[in-house]
């Protein structure tokens, strides 16, 4: 399988910033750790995003 570079950090920062948002609405966690986590993960979305568009074949 051929697996596209970047495509991985996309994929897990897109987890990442759904679990972030989900944390948000509980209040078992402080909100600026919920956003710092949805940070995090968008982070790694648009860094991704680079290496897919970077990468083109």
């Amino acid at each position: 399988m051929d697996t596209r570079e970047g495509l991985i950090p996309v994929v897990l920062g897109t987890a990442v910033t759904a679990t972030g948002l989900v944390l948000r609405g509980t209040d078992k966690v402080d909100p600026a750790v919920a956003w710092g986590v949805a940070g995090f993960g968008l982070a790694h979305v648009v860094l991704g995003a680079i290496d897919l568009f970077e990468h083109r074949r």
